[in-house]
């Protein structure tokens, strides 16, 4: 990944471093990682999957896999004949370790069946740090993928040669946790289905246990299928990650400034599209991850970016298309990302609820008032006779939709509506200055909000499910060119995940929940006038995870570092035990 410094001026490699579900029964409380003080490996404050009471069956996946080249590892998965479905959680675990050195963080993927269980990037070794982490994910909704055998791979592509010296090894199981009265199984999808195809250019070929690559905001994830007769309820899990020239999208500019302002292009403004036959069916705000190389490698060093090592798919629903796609014909699922500029890797997986007690469901699309989106650009600049560029670049897309349709299932007439709000707002503010002494800035302050408000009617039964979903990104940039020649970077980034969910069934509050996720870093880094780090960064970094819902739950946990080494844990008292 990259760093930012003054010949981008914006990004020089990092290698100049050297370096909802409902509540389940009878859960165990979760117990926070140990996390030592005084250490530089990888550190989150993010809480671990909770387990049912039940003792689970292992399935192991990845038994120390060394990750030294650029192929994909295969994988082989059989189910566990001592833990029969229905599980009541399935959880996957893995843990990764790169040796010390040098080398770039990564992507990587697990997937088995063509679909995706796993996406995260790895942490950055130095040459007296051998990061280790680990990693969860329930998987539970993806149990009809794991009641039968199936094949994957492990990716995570790395170049080991005599300058990157850094291999990455993994272990990695499934964990199957058997139902039991005192821990029930969920409702889990019926047909879990991977977009498994790409369209770049007007070609479309498979993509297979992989990632599709989304240059163009024309290019686009596809599948077109035949669903069965009987389809009730769909959704649609979506990742998209930022890589090459749209690493720090976020940063990018109108295509009119990008050599005043030394950037790249097409705008701030990224959203993943989802269409059902070429038409606008739903919207998937792009979270801005920051890898551990990025901006300056030493900002993530110990404690990381939100969701950096694990990312969390978005889930769309579909369920308003259900009527439409079980009308026994072929449809098509597309899934694009909007300005794409070389390039996003998408992934997206598909899982589908059918009737049990009908074969047939009839429906229809009723309303969609979804149209592709249009965002506003205002430049305020000023470009002088000597090429100094000051001012700003505000860019915003808002948009409101309602999305309805029914099915007739076996329990009668099933009606729901989506009903959205999605805002983008980002401005920058620039001082692209090459005189000596003066600094050189960019900063930015970035929003992603989803308001979303799903109305479920079953006869007289009114249920509700309004969540508000928010992606705050806020990023100081400094860049100062001394008059000896050496130079000054000075980055602060704030960035923070919220999520705020309620269920209710006719105007009666059933369910209640808060998450809030925020890391806060900021480093320096000076160098020498060849361009040469002289220092390890100086800097702090403090991150929080507060989550509690009205069953009781609770979590909190903060976390402090300063100059690579963590230096403070705390656990609220209330979530102690949680």
């Amino acid at each position: 990944m990259q760093i930012l410094t003054s010949s981008r001026r914006l990004l020089v490699s990092s290698s100049l471093l050297l370096l909802a579900a409902g509540a389940a029964c009878a859960q165990v409380v979760v117990v926070p990682p140990t996390l030592q003080i005084g250490s530089s490996n990888p550190a989150t404050a993010e809480p671990p999957v909770t387990r049912p009471s039940t003792t689970p069956c292992v399935v192991p996946l990845l038994t120390n896999q060394e990750f030294g080249d650029y192929s994909g590892k295969p994988m082989s998965f059989t189910p566990p004949t001592s833990c029969h479905g229905p599980w009541a959680k399935i959880v996957l675990t893995a843990d990764f370790t790169v040796t010390a050195g040098r080398q770039f963080d990564r992507t990587a993927q697990l997937y088995l069946g063509n679909t995706n269980i796993f996406y995260g990037t790895t942490a950055e070794p130095r040459s007296a740090l051998s990061p280790s982490w680990h990693i969860e994910r329930d998987v539970t909704d993806l149990s009809a993928l794991l009641k039968t055998p199936q094949t994957g791979q492990a990716i995570v592509y790395n170049i080991v040669n005599s300058t990157y010296t850094g291999i990455i090894y993994g272990n990695a199981a499934l964990e199957f946790y058997p139902a039991s009265f005192a821990a029930l199984a969920p409702a889990v999808p019926d047909l879990v289905i991977p977009i498994s195809s790409v369209e770049n250019a007007g070609v479309i070929t498979p993509i297979v246990n992989n990632a599709g690559t989304l240059n163009t905001t024309a290019d686009q994830l596809t599948q077109t299928l035949t669903l069965p007769r009987n389809v009730t309820r769909a959704y649609l899990d979506v990742i998209s990650q930022s890589q090459s020239t749209d690493e720090f999208w976020y940063l990018n500019v109108p295509n009119d400034q990008t050599g005043n302002l030394e950037a790249y292009g097409n705008t701030p403004f990224r959203e993943t599209e989802i269409t059902i036959d070429g038409k606008s069916a739903g919207v998937a705000p792009v979270y801005p991850w920051i890898f551990t190389g990025g901006l300056d490698p030493y900002l993530w060093e110990p404690i990381t970016g939100v969701q950096t090592l694990n990312f969390k798919p978005y889930r769309v629903d579909l369920t308003p298309f259900a009527g439409l796609l079980n009308d026994g014909n072929q449809h098509t699922v597309g899934v694009s990302v909007y300005n794409a500029n070389s390039y996003f890797l998408a992934t997206a997986t598909l899982l589908v609820y059918t009737d049990h007690f009908k074969s047939q469901v009839n429906g229809a699309l009723v309303s969609n008032t979804l149209t592709p989106p249009e965002p506003t650009v205002v430049e305020k600049l000023t470009t002088t006779s000597a090429g100094v560029t000051t001012g700003t670049i505000t860019v915003a897309s808002a948009r409101k939709f309602a999305i309805k349709g029914y099915v007739e299932t076996s329990l009668g007439r099933i009606e729901t509506t989506v009903e959205q709000k999605v805002d983008f707002n980002s401005t920058g503010t620039f001082n692209v200055n090459a005189k000596i002494g003066a600094p050189e800035i960019q900063n930015m302050v970035q929003t992603s909000t989803v308001d979303a408000n799903t109305t479920t009617r079953d006869g007289f039964l009114v249920e509700q499910d309004h969540k508000t979903i928010s992606f705050p990104l806020t990023l100081d940039y400094s860049f100062l060119l001394n008059s000896d020649g050496t130079q000054t970077q000075v980055v602060t980034s704030d960035q923070k995940n919220i999520l705020n969910e309620t269920k209710s069934l006719d105007g009666f509050l059933l369910y209640e929940s808060k998450t809030r996720e925020a890391v806060n870093s900021t480093d320096t880094l000076q160098f020498t006038a060849a361009g040469a780090l002289s220092a390890a960064g100086i800097g702090k970094t403090t991150a929080t995870y507060k989550s509690s819902d009205t069953l009781g739950n609770c979590y909190s946990r903060t976390l402090t570092a300063a100059n690579q080494k963590l230096t403070g844990v705390t656990n609220d008292k209330a979530c102690k035990n949680q």
